[in-house]
């Protein structure tokens, strides 16, 4: 982690839906500029995480514990508190496009939008758009902003929610399974994009990268945390977790993992 007071802090975190505990006690501090993965099986509460962080659980999800961003408490705080955090120092890239995009709207409508709370003026927002889409990789953006998300590729639409994401520079970026939906060429595609500009911010952004794919978050992540039951059962550096597990349900993870690709440098 890096040095000083943490970006984000969760404490004791818990979730419940229906009565049932889907998120139990879950610690985890991020320091500005840190690049943290949270690993686990579907279903160990990792996106329900995300969901307490960003204020977009469930009706009817019970929450106890502690969220606080720049020393903010963001668990239980009203719609307006959490709407101003949310493209300003909190952003979120996650797995459906088509579900984040509104599928009525063109793409340089709703890249307009986190746009606007920079205080652009309508030409700076048209240039500044382009760029944006330039800066995922994308051509052809002049037809691509008067597009409809439903006209445009799985990849094309995962690239303007990065874009979006990062749009106003937050100090935290939750990648939640960024690529599940593409096929496997796409996905290496879509991941170098993000890889490379949340390195290459000034300053970069804080990363909580969440999947369940190994060699991804070694490779992306200087920390880990393995979550299990909606607990964490383990955590520490990347490359002391993933070589060196501690807990038997890391070590299932790993097992499972080596019958695909793997990072060679992270290989005991």
């Amino acid at each position: 982690m890096r040095t000083g007071e943490p970006l984000l802090e969760v404490g004791g975190l818990r979730v419940e839906l229906g009565g049932r505990p889907v998120v139990a006690d879950v610690d985890l501090r991020i320091a500005a500029g840190d690049r943290v993965g949270l690993i686990g099986e579907s279903g160990a509460g990792k996106s329900m995480i995300a969901a307490a962080i960003t204020g977009v659980l469930p009706e009817g999800a019970r929450t106890s514990g502690s969220v606080r961003l720049d020393g903010r408490e963001l668990l239980g705080a009203p719609h307006r508190q959490l709407a101003e955090v949310r493209g300003r120092r909190l952003a979120m890239v996650g797995q459906d496009a088509l579900t984040a995009l509104n599928p009525l709207v063109r793409v340089g409508k709703q890249l307009a939008l986190p746009l606007r709370r920079r205080g652009l003026a309508r030409a700076e927002i048209a240039a500044e758009s382009a760029a944006m889409l330039r800066s995922v990789g994308m051509t052809d953006v002049e037809r691509i902003l008067r597009s409809r998300p439903g006209q445009l590729s799985g990849g094309q639409r995962q690239r303007i929610l990065i874009a979006m994401a990062l749009a106003c520079s937050p100090g935290l970026l939750i990648a939640d399974e960024p690529t599940t939906a593409l096929d496997v060429t796409v996905q290496q595609e879509v991941l170098a994009v993000l890889d490379r500009l949340t390195r290459a911010g000034d300053p970069p952004p804080a990363l909580l990268f969440i999947s369940h794919d190994l060699p991804v978050v070694a490779r992306s992540c200087e920390r880990v945390a393995v979550l299990r039951g909606g607990r964490v059962v383990e955590h520490g550096p990347v490359g002391d977790v993933l070589t060196a597990p501690e807990h038997p349900y890391t070590r299932e993870l790993l097992a499972a993992a080596r019958l695909t690709a793997w990072p060679e440098e992270l290989v005991p």
